[in-house]
């Protein structure tokens, strides 16, 4: 057969330019080479240098694509070229007629690819594993999170006795694959703390502590795990990621901000994780609760999940364009929050990256386009704005009876804004570019066919939708969940970007441990209580957070879990801990959100001047001592203490909370009024016990650090506060006990509850109070 002019000189190029770069490798290369895999794995190897250099012109967008090619596509990186007919980018098992390959590491810069000018450039290892892959046949696959979880058996491990349960097989197998050894448990005094934090957001009591302490039967862990899942402060910690998820807060958004009664909404969410409703239930109740067959009140409220949205009480806006919005951010909800992908990049395009086109985004979009709901109701104003229609009222029977888990404290209307569909289907179009009143082709409600189709023996509205998300063949659903709490617990996810599956996003750590506990939990009926009993449960878990010099050498990220997590506590745990150790919290659930203290100015400088939230009216008495997941949320001015330490504003979706470690964060912990005013009410109490001064600082160490101090921390204590005693003067200790407004104990000796508040204060900001280790 005679070959062509243009493909025999395409065939000696090649070979001339493979020949001369294989002679002329960087220095290093062949180190880099050796370090290879054995087996080159597109998913975990190729996928992401493709997905980091190439398919922002070589992937889904098709208005981006360069030279109509798709690297992420085997149909379309194996057929001819475009520009050239007798060439292909990819040749089974020869990079050097692989013009994809030859292009990545040619000398001459004007055919170089990933281009100069992109600012982007592939490593020598990611060159090699691109060539050894080719070399091994370059075997695409359907990308790990899209393919549906498998059980895998248990892994072989060395060290038989460590594994707690079948999680620790996965964890201890890595370490062994890569040469450590898991810590040894972590004391019970530090275990306890870190439980009691995980399980019910505060710090554990001295009667826990002591019970635990003198518990010397094999089970007595396992004992206090079942203790703490069946307080009712479980439901209060479990609903806080739940809440960021959902963006709850209380009030409407945009510039005037105005005030909303949704908090019914959060006390049936604490209400759920109380009763340990499963997950399935959980989540399709607030998808679809107003659509299932003879709703109740209880279902219609859980659907105030997806009215949680930013709503304008403006003037003068376009209702259709502010409709639009508010469909959009529970599309993006879902993408995000549920699939964990980042579906809102397919709004005005094709997806750059995941294999989402902008029609299956407006697909999805038609599930949520039929609610019953206007761009703009009405404008800021009294009782009747607080929610908007579709609104459901709770009446006082109702919280005599079905809705009884309300905190409805007094006899005004309460409403709530709940989900509610048209009596006819509302038309949805593609929008041209995303823009509102630009609308191409008519699509119906669908799901991308990359995760699952939807079955035809679904409905086409959110009942469908939610049976399509627990359909046992998607494989996102439990994978998502899972590793949201596996963050919970252990700092981070098994998959580090836990809203994004995507091929941008992080490969697990243990994808064979997340597809075990995917499946599990999916085999046991989605059972959440059981799940967080599994994970805590864990000898991984239990592990000392102590750090060897060598472990922090090689995995100083602690993504191997040789030992145990460590990480300060969510802002609302911080508030909870002051405020339970001193003995002020008010342990009450749910009900309206509260205003404690907060520097003046704030919303007034802030505001449109506007409503009931134009002035920030601090609340008085028992509502300062709520635990702080019950803040009053206001988007445009959101709490200042909680923001320092990286509370969610509840703008949008958030399933993963930012870590930062500020001098702010310090200041507060030195002169925020409720640690300062929780310092003098500990160390008030503790005054007036009949005990000496150094059992009297022991306790209060017990009671915030949740462990007794040593010898030496208990010496520099007691010194410090015999100095205070000695220099305080009286106007000071005056100035000091002011703090707060929790009455002040009479006939107190004031210079000695000031210099054992400063005491106190002085434990409070200590960086192991506040961190889970």
């Amino acid at each position: 057969m005679k070959l062509k002019t243009g493909f025999i000189i395409t065939l000696l190029t090649a070979g001339i330019a493979f020949a001369i770069q294989s002679c002329n490798k960087a220095p290093g290369t062949q180190e880099a080479e050796r370090k290879l895999p054995d087996q080159v794995s597109y998913n975990f190897d190729i996928r992401p240098i493709l997905s980091d250099k190439c398919l922002a012109c070589h992937g889904p967008d098709a208005n981006k694509r360069e030279a109509g090619l798709r690297l992420d596509v085997e149909e379309s990186a194996f057929e001819a070229l475009q520009e050239n007919p007798e060439a292909h980018a990819l040749v089974k098992g020869k990079p050097e007629f692989s013009q994809a390959y030859l292009r990545m590491t040619t000398k001459d810069t004007a055919l170089l690819m990933p281009p100069p000018a992109s600012n982007l450039k592939l490593t020598q290892r990611e060159i090699g594993l691109i060539e050894k892959w080719i070399r091994q046949g370059a075997r695409y696959e359907k990308h790990w999170a899209f393919v549906t979880p498998k059980k895998p058996a248990l892994p072989e491990v060395s060290d038989k006795k460590w594994p707690v349960n079948e999680i620790d097989y996965f964890i201890l197998q890595k370490l062994e694959e890569n040469g450590m050894k898991p810590n040894e448990e972590a004391d019970k005094e530090r275990l306890l703390k870190r439980l009691s934090l995980d399980l019910v957001g505060l710090p554990p009591t001295l009667e826990m502590m002591d019970k635990f302490l003198a518990d010397k039967r094999p089970d007595a862990y396992e004992r206090m795990i079942d203790q703490l899942l069946k307080s009712p402060a479980y439901g209060e910690k479990m609903s806080l990621h739940w809440l960021d998820l959902a963006r709850y807060a209380d009030s409407h958004g945009y510039q005037d901000d105005g005030y909303r009664t949704q908090w019914p909404w959060r006390d049936w969410v604490i209400h759920a994780f109380n009763n340990n409703m499963h997950y399935n239930d959980f989540v399709s109740w607030q998808l679809a609760g107003d659509l299932m067959p003879n709703a109740t009140k209880e279902q219609l409220l859980a659907t105030g999940f997806n009215r949680n949205h930013k709503i304008t009480e403006e003037g003068g806006v376009i209702p259709e364009e502010y409709r639009i919005m508010y469909v959009t951010d529970r599309n993006d909800l879902f993408g995000k929050g549920l699939l964990g992908v980042t579906l809102e990049c397919a709004h005005c395009h094709d997806h750059k990256y995941d294999p989402f086109s902008q029609k299956e985004y407006y697909q999805m979009f038609a599930f949520f386009n039929n609610v019953k709901e206007v761009g703009i109701e009405s404008v800021i104003g009294g009782p009747e704005t607080y929610a908007k229609k579709p609104l459901m009222e709770i009446s006082d029977e109702d919280v005599k009876g079905i809705l009884s888990f309300v905190n409805k404290t007094d006899t005004n209307q309460l409403i709530v804004s709940v989900m509610g569909d048209l009596d006819t289907t509302r038309k949805t179009y593609i929008l041209n570019r995303g823009v509102y009143d630009a609308p191409g082709d008519e699509v119906q409600p669908g799901t991308p066919a990359s995760i699952l189709p939807f079955d035809k023996k679904y409905p086409k509205n959110r009942l469908g939708l939610s049976q399509w998300l627990f359909d046992k063949r998607n494989p996102l659903t439990a994978r998502v969940y899972v590793n949201i709490l596996w963050q919970e617990f252990f700092g981070k996810g098994i998959v580090k970007t836990s809203g994004d599956f995507g091929m941008q996003g992080e490969l697990p750590s243990h994808p064979a441990l997340l597809d075990w506990l995917a499946t599990d939990f999916m085999e046991h009926d989605w059972d959440i209580k059981r799940l967080v009993k599994q994970m805590v449960s864990t000898a991984a878990y239990r592990q000392s957070a102590v750090v060897s010099k060598e472990k922090l050498a090689k995995d100083p990220d602690n993504i191997l879990l040789a030992r145990g997590p460590r990480y300060r506590i969510h802002a609302e745990f911080i508030k909870d801990l002051v405020l339970a150790s001193s003995g002020l919290l008010n342990k009450t659930i749910g009900g309206p959100s509260v205003k404690p203290y907060q520097p003046a100015g704030l919303w007034e400088g802030a505001t449109s001047g506007r409503g009931l939230l134009s002035v920030y009216n601090q609340d008085h008495g028992s509502a300062l001592y709520r635990r702080g997941m019950y803040t009053l949320i206001k988007r445009t001015v959101p709490p200042p203490t909680m923001s320092i330490f990286d509370a969610s504003n509840r703008d949008l979706c958030e399933v993963k909370r930012l870590k930062t470690n500020t001098p702010l964060q310090a200041l507060v912990m030195m002169n925020d009024p409720a640690v300062l005013e929780a310092s003098r009410v500990l160390a008030t109490k503790l005054l007036q016990e009949k005990s000496e001064d150094k059992d009297k600082i022991t306790k209060a160490f017990r009671l915030i650090v949740c462990r007794k101090p040593s010898e030496k921390e208990l010496d520099i204590l007691t010194a410090y506060y015999e100095r205070q005693l000695k220099s305080i003067q009286p106007k000071s200790a005056e100035k000091m006990l002011a703090a707060g407004e929790y009455p002040l104990t009479k006939n107190l000796d004031k210079k000695a509850a000031a210099a054992f508040m400063r005491v106190i204060s002085t434990i409070y900001n200590l960086e192991e109070t506040i961190t889970k280790s």
